[in-house]
């Protein structure tokens, strides 16, 4: 009998007395309808991706419907703004009253029989001001002396008296020669009080003030035999600081030290 390879005839031959329920078998006797719809699949898709551009070309482009839709311009006609007529205002000022007036004349020099104006003399000119034209002034109106413009009160400025803290100022607060001086003087000025075994810290605070000088020094904790009152004794004799500024302006900064005291043994 001829096979044909390419029909499955010859599955049966190869898998006769073998056990056809394996995978193998099922396999290769679908591999045909397997190969076949592989093709077609696979047709379709490569024609799909060489169409793609040309499809895309038919479809309306939505970005410049989408822009189009978006600019909409509306021109709407404001009503002319009304002048707010404020109540209790005081009613304006009189005219002052007119005062003599003399032209003033330039003077040229030009011929005599050229001059169309005399200039004014000095007598012309006493009590009288001077201007473009001549005008009569009205002897009988009342003298009337401008009111000065403004409220005539001068604006206060608040001076600042907040306590700034080290950590948010632009200029920080310094000791004259800097503060491992300040260490320095704090450690040649404390006395330590002859305790056997004193040892610990002493936290103080205190404010910068605008022209260098401690004041309103506090302690915050201390470990006893004085050592506080010391501290406060010690920062009271303090030479004056360099100031804190913020905005270019001196202003008052709060300031904390600790001290470390260990007596001798």
């Amino acid at each position: 009998m001829k096979l044909d390879i390419i029909k499955n005839q010859w599955l049966d031959i190869v898998f006769e007395g073998r056990n056809k329920i394996y995978g193998a078998y099922e396999l290769r006797k679908s591999n045909t309808k397997t190969t076949v719809r592989a093709l077609i699949f696979g047709s379709i898709i490569f024609c799909l991706a060489v169409a793609a551009p040309l499809i895309a070309s038919f479809l309306p482009d939505s970005a410049e419907e989408d822009v189009n839709n978006d600019i909409k311009i509306a021109t709407v006609k404001l009503p002319p703004k009304k002048e707010e007529v404020k109540p209790n205002q005081p009613p304006p000022p009189p005219p002052p009253p007119k005062v003599d007036q003399v032209k003033f004349v330039k003077p040229v020099v030009a011929k005599a029989n050229e001059v169309t104006e005399d200039p004014p003399k000095i007598e012309e000119l006493k009590d009288k001001k001077v201007g473009s034209e001549t005008i009569k002034g009205d002897p009988d109106a009342v003298l009337t002396v401008d009111e000065p413009v403004g409220t005539g009160t001068a604006a206060v400025v608040e001076e600042d008296n907040q306590v700034y803290n080290t950590a948010g100022i632009e200029v920080k607060p310094d000791f004259p020669g800097g503060i491992e001086k300040f260490y320095k003087f704090v450690g040649n000025n404390y006395k330590t009080p002859e305790e056997e075994g004193l040892k610990g810290k002493v936290y103080v605070t205190f404010v910068v003030e605008k022209d260098g000088s401690l004041t309103d020094i506090k302690v915050l904790r201390d470990i006893g035999y004085g050592t506080g009152a010391e501290a406060i004794r010690v920062l009271k004799k303090c030479p004056r600081w360099t100031p804190g500024e913020q905005n270019g302006k001196k202003v008052r900064v709060l300031y904390s030290l600790p001290i470390t005291i260990q007596s001798a043994e």
